[in-house]
């Protein structure tokens, strides 16, 4: 069994897991469903963060030492300009490579990257941008998709990655081994503002959202 098969493997369980949670929302009415409204588990008001984190706490796939994570999240990525006066992170080549770190001030529910919460990231057409997200929250599932969706917090399903690749539907709480951990690896060739969120319902009206600028608008972040 050679290590693309068991890479492959191990990526294909994480999508059935994530899938299988996504059908339990569904079926329970956490997720509002295209023409019916929201279901009895968003009346309710229980967080849907909550039964993905625990489904997917043992998910395979990459994990980090939350101090390994906390020193991460405040790194100054080597291929920007960092400004945190005005929060920004702008890219200064063909590549950048970012972390950000969801939910490391619980119970806050925001991103953390170069020391900055939520900060607006800038990129030029065309680079090729890599962000390993990290999920530090101790009870809840997180995730963070690049989208051109207008609405903050949709449901998980419609949140739309605005490029290929450009997305991770959930990462579950850590354990012993632990924080979850995946890489996006996507090209931003289409100029535009568009933001980058937590695709579980309510995470973004609570803070888990920031912008992302591609292209010509990169000079007015601000």
């Amino acid at each position: 069994m050679n290590r693309r098969y068991l890479i492959v493997a191990g990526a294909l369980a994480f999508g059935a897991a994530v899938m299988a949670v996504v059908l339990v929302w569904y079926g329970l009415g956490v997720v509002n469903r295209p023409g019916i409204g929201p279901g009895p588990g968003t009346m309710m008001g229980g967080d849907p963060g909550r039964v993905m984190g625990s489904k997917l706490r043992d998910a395979p796939g990459p994990r980090i030492s939350r101090p390994d994570a906390v020193t991460a999240g405040a790194q100054d990525p080597v291929d920007a300009v960092v400004d945190r006066v005005r929060g920004t992170i702008l890219a200064t080549g063909s590549e950048v490579h970012l972390i950000i770190v969801a939910s490391p001030d619980m119970p806050e529910e925001n991103f953390r990257s170069a020391g900055m919460t939520n900060p607006t990231i800038a990129v030029p057409t065309g680079t090729r941008v890599s962000i390993q997200v990290v999920n530090a929250d101790d009870d809840m599932a997180h995730g963070l998709v690049v989208t051109g969706d207008s609405a903050a917090g949709m449901p998980m399903s419609n949140a739309s990655p605005a490029f290929p690749g450009a997305g991770v539907l959930a990462l579950g709480t850590p354990t012993a081994a632990g924080l979850h951990t995946q890489i996006l690896t996507f090209t931003a060739d289409r100029v535009g503002l568009y933001r980058y969120l937590c695709p579980i319902p309510g995470h973004a009206q609570r803070g888990m959202a920031g912008t992302f600028i591609v292209g010509s608008t990169v000079g007015s972040t601000g």
